[in-house]
């Protein structure tokens, strides 16, 4: 009997880590109606202030999940920062899973179990981590996409296009993600949303400080005149210096980098092979209180350094 409810129990546990990752790789799988539909929906924000109290008056399970953790994180909007086809409630799920899943398996392992919470943490938070990730590169992407992106609207408009012509354009000769961006944003303006608030829309999806300088160049030149083609031109090149100088910087940090991923590998390498060499010898850490300490101590300072050494290598452009 003991026996079977060992069995069953690893059986949850992995169920439930499958579970957890299954839910965050797979996507929502809409079709290409309903996105179009979706992106209607979201056209102005008074569509998606009705939507938000529609939210609250719901008495539907994942909706209150989801507007429970908004109240610390917005999900949604890191997600559709992020470009990802998938819904808050999966990301939520997925990190109920994989938490609980891991802490329920190293309950089980049976070294350290107070460890169980952390880890359990730890696991947990690996979807947000990964739409973070995404976002981050999405950003980047969209940065360094913008200074053609600026390029080519200033060459419209000296040819004698409008600028939601050139949007119009951008959207066509530039790849993701840019390129649907500035479309979306072409759409909206065409539907009848003033270009001011469409301009705004899109810096809210895409959080650039570039593209809030062009946001911010397009709104003063429609109140006030003057070239726009010449202030983008000044934009892109100066989007095009700072690259350069962000790489060289990169360049000259990248010793700090790789010792600060020396210093990081190194203590939990050096662990696992004294552990295969020595096993009796490390299980003192677990088994002895003041190993506990130890332990805790190392895990710490560890953590600590890595910070330190990340502070002083990234430096901000």
């Amino acid at each position: 009997m003991t026996m079977f409810l060992i069995v069953l129990a690893v059986f949850v546990c992995v169920a439930s880590l499958a579970g957890g990752v299954m839910m965050l790789v797979r996507g929502e799988g809409d079709s290409a109606v309903e996105d179009r539909l979706s992106n209607l929906v979201n056209r102005n924000r008074a569509e998606q202030d009705s939507a938000a109290k529609s939210l609250l008056d719901s008495d539907s399970g994942p909706t209150r999940l989801e507007l429970s953790v908004a109240r610390y994180i917005n999900i949604r909007k890191l997600i559709e920062q992020a470009g990802l086809k998938v819904s808050p409630h999966k990301i939520i799920m997925a990190s109920i899973a994989l938490g609980v899943g891991s802490a329920l398996a190293w309950q089980f392992v049976g070294v350290l179990r107070v460890a169980a919470i952390p880890i359990g943490l730890a696991f947990g938070c690996l979807p947000l981590m990964y739409v973070l990730f995404m976002r981050k590169k999405r950003l980047k992407k969209f940065g360094a996409q913008l200074p053609e992106a600026l390029d080519l609207i200033a060459r419209a408009l000296r040819a004698g296009h409008s600028l939601p012509a050139g949007f119009h354009l951008a959207a066509e000769q530039i790849g993701e993600p840019l390129g649907p961006e500035f479309g979306r944003c072409y759409d909206e303006q065409n539907l009848g949303l003033p270009l001011d608030e469409a301009l705004g829309e899109l810096t809210d999806r895409v959080p650039n400080v570039d593209l809030r300088f062009f946001a911010t160049a397009v709104i003063i030149q429609r109140q006030t005149g003057g070239d726009l083609a010449e202030i983008l031109d000044k934009i892109s090149k100066l989007i095009r210096e700072r690259f350069q100088i962000w790489g060289q910087i990169q360049a000259l940090t990248g010793e700090g980098r790789l010792s600060g991923i020396v210093l990081m590998v190194l203590p939990p390498a050096l662990f696992l092979v004294m552990l295969r060499i020595n096993y009796d010898y490390i299980m003192k850490l677990f088994e002895d209180p003041l190993g506990h300490k130890m332990l805790a101590a190392a895990i710490i300072l560890q953590v600590l350094g890595g910070l330190a050494i990340r502070k002083i290598v990234n430096i901000k452009v």
